[in-house]
């Protein structure tokens, strides 16, 4: 039997997803789509373009989550477009994206590459969205290991942490490698890590609920807990195997 490494089953992930979602026609020619940010998002990207390139899809309109992604999609010929551009309207037919942690009610933890913002944006204004992950990110539940990233405006950082503190969390300023000080996020903002201790070996929080608290403290941007728009997932395996969720039935 094939085993797997964790880039491999990336790879995998970005394949299989792209030509299953053709296969079911949820991705078509001429459609809006959304293309997410990181190493495994990336595969799905440059499988998209190879079945613009086969003629497979054409008139495709990419909409973005980051820098990284629209240097990507530039380079291989992947139309761009903004979520305000005519084109797009603000609203995306579908949106494939990765995740840092994923738990068995299909609730996310995104942002480890402080593109949570506009994968939010992206996500939560899509007909259809779409997670890929390799088989680390399945886990239990969320929040007491892979920190919770927290966007927040700079000169609101002492009081946010303050108020996530009340809330169970602790909280680490991100940052930067390779320079000095905190990472600046694509909007200029900075980035809370928090985690919460496990009780009894399971998460204290309810993604969904502590979604909306942390949103609404003063000098948020937006939180990483993913829970408002459930994706269809695609989890690749070491056996070789992808295993599918939440897939409709057509």
């Amino acid at each position: 039997m094939k085993t797997l490494n964790q880039n491999e089953q990336k790879e995998k992930v970005g394949k299989v997803s792209i030509d299953t979602l053709i296969e079911k026609g949820l991705i078509f020619s001429g459609m809006k789509i959304g293309l997410g940010t990181g190493s495994t998002a990336m595969h799905a990207v440059k499988q998209v373009a190879a079945r613009i390139s086969d003629g497979t899809l054409k008139n495709i309109k990419a909409v973005s989550t980051s820098f990284q992604t629209t240097i990507a999609c530039q380079e291989l010929g992947i139309p761009v477009f903004s979520m305000n551009s005519p084109e797009i309207k603000g609203e995306l037919d579908l949106a494939i994206d990765g995740a840092d942690e994923i738990d068995a009610d299909s609730n996310l933890i995104k942002g480890g590459g402080a593109a949570l913002l506009l994968e939010k944006i992206v996500a939560y204004n899509s007909k259809v969205y779409v997670i890929i992950t390799d088989e680390s990110k399945a886990v239990c539940d969320l929040g007491t290991k892979f920190a919770l990233p927290v966007e927040i405006i700079p000169e609101a950082r002492v009081s946010i942490t303050k108020q996530l503190e009340a809330l169970g969390a602790k909280c680490v300023l991100r940052e930067g490698l390779r320079k000095c000080g905190p990472v600046i996020t694509d909007n200029g903002n900075q980035i809370l890590d928090c985690t919460w201790q496990s009780v009894n070996g399971k998460s204290p929080i309810n993604p969904s609920e502590m979604e909306d608290k942390i949103n609404s403290i003063t000098g948020v941007v937006e939180t990483g807990f993913f829970t408002k728009n459930k994706p269809i997932i695609f989890i690749a395996k070491s056996d070789d195997s992808v295993e599918i969720r939440n897939m409709p039935c057509k």
